[in-house]
């Protein structure tokens, strides 16, 4: 039987609830572990280790969507910057308004001198002057759009943004203003933080479709579908950047990368041919230079390397035993 097209809708095949806070407060250790006791992620302990001793501060979080087992805990609960990774909690807000039929979710919005900043984005590129609301989220979604984050964020409001951040009991992770070019000292020095164990518990809640409803859950995956930006962990999975919201060698990725000065970070779910995963991984280094940086997407891929094959092997199946 063939696949659907719609993005999302395999990435786990269970819908249970499972008890956040107990995960999330567990006593936690680095590890790298796998069923049937077979090693996985050495790799990645490996290359993340090696920027950790050289300077870097890392964070990384993997958990099995299906069996809802920790593969990776690094200092997963410190709190990183994580730049654009933080546009997500804005992209839940508008969506569940969507869903609500709140008026503030609908309508058409002009763009503003005020909110351009350079960076990131296509409409302060383009000469259309108003957007619908929709459009501007699929804008952030695709190309982290710095112009349309602004301008929905002003709509919404960074304090109802922040409520709902509270509402899905994440205390780790928050965004924290508008992108800006410049940040004086009466700004948030950082444009949103997190940990990477409530990251990859928010993605994964992501594809269960248990933040706020399926219906709002599934939007913010539509949208999130069509992120273009594989430079980091997703570059280990051979998918093309601007057409991967099917299945592609049986291989099924929604992410969200943060990208700053000194900070790389991503997060995301990914499923394929046996497994299925949620993970997330927030690197601080000192970018002084471009071997730095090139030793921090070295160690990110090798991160990709490993889930990619993990969720290629396929799951064994217990077998009851006869007395």
């Amino acid at each position: 039987m063939a696949r659907p097209e719609r993005p999302c809708d395999y990435l786990v095949e269970t819908a249970r609830a499972r008890e956040r806070w107990e995960r999330i407060r567990a006593p936690r250790v680095p590890r790298h572990s796998a069923s049937e006791g077979a090693e996985n992620f050495s790799g990645s302990f490996r290359a993340l280790g090696k920027i950790a001793y050289s300077g870097s501060r890392v964070s990384a979080s993997v958990v099995d969507l299906n069996s809802g087992k920790t593969l990776v805990a690094i200092d997963d609960r410190i709190v990183l910057p994580t730049a654009s990774i933080g546009k997500v909690l804005l992209l839940i807000e508008v969506s569940a308004r969507m869903t609500a039929r709140d008026v503030s979710g609908f309508g058409i919005l002009d763009k503003t001198a005020e909110d351009v900043v350079v960076g990131a984005g296509l409409w302060q590129q383009l000469q259309v002057p108003t957007l619908p609301v929709a459009d501007l989220a699929a804008l952030v979604g695709a190309t982290s759009d710095n112009l349309a984050t602004n301008i929905l964020l002003r709509h919404v409001g960074l304090h109802a943004v922040r409520a709902r951040t509270e509402s899905l009991g994440l205390v780790r992770t928050a965004l924290l203003d508008l992108v800006r070019d410049r940040r004086g000292p009466d700004e948030a020095p950082q444009l949103s933080v997190g940990s990477t164990a409530e990251l990859s518990w928010l993605f994964g809640a992501l594809a269960r479709n248990e933040i706020v409803d399926p219906v709002t859950s599934q939007r913010v995956l539509g949208w999130l579908s069509q992120n273009s930006d594989l430079s980091l962990v997703a570059s280990a999975f051979g998918l093309d950047p601007l057409s991967h919201r099917g299945f592609d060698h049986e291989t099924l990725l929604i992410n969200k990368t943060g990208i700053d000065s000194g900070v790389r970070s991503e997060a995301g779910a990914l499923r394929g041919s046996g497994r299925a995963v949620a993970y997330a991984v927030s690197v601080q280094f000192n970018d002084e230079n471009l071997g730095s940086r090139m030793r921090v997407l070295e160690a990110l891929r090798m991160v990709g390397v490993d889930l990619l094959e993990y969720v290629h092997q396929p799951r064994r199946e217990s077998v009851p035993r006869h007395p």
